[in-house]
């Protein structure tokens, strides 16, 4: 059983779609998040929809650990690296907490319990995405280019989350001074893989980045969510799948 969690509805939507159309979809509602059982590729998957920011994702997917053997979290993020740009794609190697800070008990974004602030994600699940991506960004060129964008390329390395949503300059440019390997910035990536790692369940996260993380976005979100962030989850999962 394969779990796959965003954190938007729109982000989740065209797999939503995808799953109905196989086949029926068994939905339970559970500590106030739905979790929709059904048929995808083929394989027996959980859908969940998070919401935003780290609570609400680290809630849903201690449920989801329960359920499923493995996860995957697709979604939307701001570019950092240097290289990375809107329409890109960019799959965890790595996950940290940008805004975790215990000190002086603890060092820096290193989590208690767990004594590293890098949590990695799983190598298996990370190359399946890795080769799933590459393929998606192959297929997709001619829409980005439709909407302005330049030709997609796949990156892979750390994410950084945090419960802030980052749109300017100088939080952006702060981030990439303190972690200049940083590829990506989200609300919920590294709060799954710390309940992952805590509960033994391989993690795979992968992002499609929709700006620069600073106020000079490339198209407007909304429409960058219709337009590639739904196709992209969509064909992203089930190419995974396929070659799970």
């Amino acid at each position: 059983m394969i779990g796959i969690v965003a954190a938007m509805r729109e982000e989740l939507g065209a797999i939503r779609d995808a799953a109905r159309a196989e086949g029926t979809v068994a939905a339970e509602r559970t500590a106030g998040v739905e979790l929709e059982r059904a048929t995808l590729a083929g394989r027996e998957v959980v859908l969940a929809l998070s919401g935003v920011g780290k609570v609400a994702a680290a809630a849903t997917a201690a449920l989801l650990c329960e359920r499923v053997d493995a996860l995957l979290m697709v979604g939307t993020a701001g570019g950092l690296g240097d290289e990375v740009k809107p329409g890109d794609v960019v799959v965890a190697t790595a996950a940290l907490q940008h805004d975790f800070d215990a000190r002086p008990l603890w060092p820096q974004r290193v989590l208690p319990g767990i004594g590293v602030e890098r949590v990695p994600t799983d190598p298996a699940l990370t190359a399946v995405l890795v080769e799933a991506a590459e393929r998606v960004c192959a297929e997709h060129r001619t829409d980005l280019a439709a909407l302005g964008l330049g030709t997609p390329a796949v990156h892979q390395g750390l994410v950084v989350s945090g419960d802030v949503f980052v749109a300017t300059s100088e939080r952006s440019t702060l981030l990439r001074s303190d972690l200049p390997d940083a590829l990506a910035v989200e609300m919920e990536g590294a709060a799954v893989a710390q309940v992952c790692h805590a509960a033994g369940v391989p993690f795979g996260l992968v992002r499609t980045i929709s700006d620069r993380a600073d106020a000079s976005a490339a198209i407007d979100f909304p429409r960058f969510l219709r337009a590639v962030a739904a196709p992209y989850a969509h064909d992203l999962v089930l190419a995974a799948l396929a070659a799970l």
